[in-house]
C-alpha cells in the first residue's frame, strides 16, 4: 500500500471478560471512510468453564459487523433474532434510533473447549439515516463473492468494489476485502477503491516502499488510488474503507452520533432501563460506564 499516511498497532482493550486488539477508532485517525469502531477479537481458547458472553447492550446511529474466523457467537436482539453466527458469515446489525443485542457462546458449546476470532465492526451511517428503524440480516458464508486472481484470493465481505457488490445492505459507498495468498505475489487494485482506504494484517506480512509490515498493524492510506503492495505467501489481510462523511460523529460507549442531543438521549434511556428488552435474555445487562470518554 504505498504511500501511507499513518501506521495503527492493535491496542489491548478489555470488553468486559474478554480482551481484544482495538484498531479504530485511534487518536490520530478516528475514522476510515464510513468505519469508525474495529476491535480483533482473540484467536484465545476457552475452556468448559469459560465462555464469551457479551450481556445486552445498546446502539445508535451506527450498523455493526460481526466476522468470525474461528468459533461461533448466538445473537439475540430486540427485533427478536436469534442467530448462530459461524466463521466466514456476515451478521450485520443496523441500530438506527436504537437496538439492545447480546452476544453468547451457543448453549451446546457452553460446556466445552471453544476457540474465538474475529472481527467486530462499526459503520457509522449517513446523517439522514441515523434515527432510522432499526433492521437485521444475517448472510451465509456461500452468499458472499469470492473470486481467485493468480496466487491471491478475494472476498468482498461488504460494499463494492471490482465491479461486484455482497449483499449484505449497506447505506453508504464503502468496501471490505479479504485477500489471502498462496504465494508471494504484487497487487495493484486502487483503480478499484475509492475514498479513503485502511488495510489490515492478519497474519503474514505485505512490502511497501522498501518496508514490510506484519501481523497486528492496520496501515492508512494517503489516497486509495495508490493501494499497491506485494503480499507474502500463506497472508491474510483486510482492505477496508469508503467516502468519508462530511460531518463529524461522536461516540460515547456504545452510541455513534452527530448530533451529541441523540447520544445523551440514548444515555440517559439506557440508565432508565426504557430500551426494549430481549425476549429470552431480559435478566442481565451492561450498565453505562462511569468512565466512559466521549
Amino acid at each position: 500500500m504505498s504511500n501511507i499516511n499513518l501506521i495503527i498497532e492493535e491496542r489491548a482493550a478489555n470488553i468486559g471478560k474478554f480482551m481484544v486488539g482495538r484498531l479504530l477508532p485511534f487518536r490520530q485517525k478516528r475514522m476510515v471512510g464510513p468505519f469508525i469502531y474495529i476491535d480483533h477479537m482473540g484467536p484465545v481458547k476457552l475452556n468448559e468453564r469459560e465462555n464469551f458472553d457479551v450481556l445486552p447492550h445498546p446502539h445508535i446511529g451506527l450498523s455493526t459487523l460481526t466476522f468470525l474466523f474461528e468459533g461461533s457467537i448466538m445473537h439475540r436482539d430486540t427485533l427478536d433474532n436469534h442467530v448462530e453466527i459461524k466463521p466466514g458469515a456476515v451478521n450485520w446489525m443496523t441500530a438506527g434510533k436504537g437496538i439492545v443485542h447480546s452476544e453468547r457462546t451457543p448453549d451446546y458449546l457452553r460446556d466445552s473447549d471453544k476457540l474465538m476470532h474475529g472481527l467486530q465492526i462499526w459503520v457509522a451511517l449517513p446523517k439522514v439515516l441515523e434515527q432510522m428503524e432499526p433492521e437485521f440480516f444475517h448472510v451465509d458464508k456461500h452468499q458472499i463473492p469470492t473470486w481467485k486472481e493468480g496466487k491471491l484470493e478475494f472476498k468482498l465481505v461488504a460494499g463494492e468494489a471490482f465491479g461486484k457488490k455482497s449483499p449484505v445492505p449497506v447505506y453508504s459507498k464503502l468496501f471490505m476485502l479479504e485477500i489471502k495468498s498462496t504465494g508471494k505475489e504484487s497487487v495493484n487494485i486502487g483503480e478499484h477503491l475509492y475514498g479513503e482506504s485502511g488495510l489490515y494484517i492478519l497474519q503474514g506480512a505485505i512490502e511497501s516502499d522498501g518496508h514490510v509490515y506484519g501481523p497486528k498493524q492496520l496501515l492508512v492510506s494517503k489516497d486509495s488510488s495508490l493501494c499497491e503492495f506485494t503480499i507474502q505467501e500463506n497472508s491474510t489481510i483486510y482492505i477496508f474503507g469508503g467516502e468519508p462523511f462530511p460531518e463529524e460523529r461522536f461516540i460515547d460507549w456504545n452510541f455513534v452520533s452527530s448530533d451529541k442531543a441523540l447520544i445523551a438521549d440514548a444515555k440517559q434511556k439506557w440508565i432508565a432501563q426504557t430500551f426494549d428488552k430481549i425476549k429470552g435474555d431480559e435478566d442481565e445487562f451492561i450498565p453505562y460506564p462511569s468512565n466512559t470518554k466521549k
